[in-house]
């Protein structure tokens, strides 16, 4: 791959990766600060898209029809959903769907889709990249929705809906518009918090600081891109 697009929602999630990038060149395009460089031998171009479906997606069809990449790479913190992780863990979305919206109606228009499949060669290397730093991880289903969950009632309307692994605000956005662009991409989500109450207070409530987590999805990252 020739290019790769990079993408955070927060500033944290993508400051690992900046901070190793070299040749940085800076261009700021429909309100959104690119980063192109150099990262492990690969041409990149970075970016923090801003919270939520409608910036992930504005974002992601630029990397696409602006920088023209070759494949998207969205790392960052998201809700646990499931018993088969824990905080600190991390889960490669195999599937990514909405969890607010109306899909069958977003399912009328190109890429003509309900539910979005990242790329089969990036989701291998993304595991093998979690092997290779010893990081516990499953390949499963991520949900998105313009809303942060941190109560249970709303966490278990969503499990009833659609049984995600975890929940988080941009993924099935940037997944929708790299597939209706035909540009393969892969989501990475490193767990921070429970998507419950505790997880509201610790994410929301008070001052936290998710670096850590910042640092596992990109680290991950870098060992994925070493190996495209």
């Amino acid at each position: 791959m020739k290019k790769i697009g990079l993408m955070g929602a927060m500033k944290d999630e993508i400051a690992p990766l900046y901070e190793a990038m070299t040749d940085h060149r800076e261009e700021t395009v429909g309100g959104v600060v690119f980063y192109e460089g150099v990262l492990d031998g690969k041409d990149v171009v970075l970016c923090c898209a801003g919270m939520g479906k409608a910036q992930a997606a504005a974002a992601t069809q630029l990397l696409c029809s602006h920088f023209c990449v070759d494949a998207v790479l969205f790392s960052g913190i998201a809700g646990n959903m499931t018993s088969k992780v824990s905080v600190g863990d991390v889960i490669i979305g195999k599937t990514l769907v909405y969890h607010d919206g109306e899909p069958r109606m977003f399912a009328e228009t190109a890429p003509f889709l309900q539910e979005f499949a990242s790329d089969e060669k990036l989701i291998a290397a993304a595991s093998a990249a979690c092997e290779e730093n010893g990081i516990r991880h499953i390949v499963g289903k991520i949900a998105t929705g313009d809303c942060f969950v941190g109560d249970s009632a709303t966490k278990n309307s969503i499990a009833a809906k659609c049984a995600p692994d975890c929940v988080e605000m941009e993924g099935a956005a940037v997944a929708h518009i790299a597939a209706k662009n035909g540009v393969p991409f892969v989501i990475l989500r490193a767990m921070s918090d429970d998507a419950d109450e505790e997880g509201f207070e610790k994410l929301v409530g008070k001052p936290f600081d998710i670096s850590d987590y910042c640092r596992t999805a990109a680290k991950i990252s870098r060992s994925l891109i070493a190996r495209l």
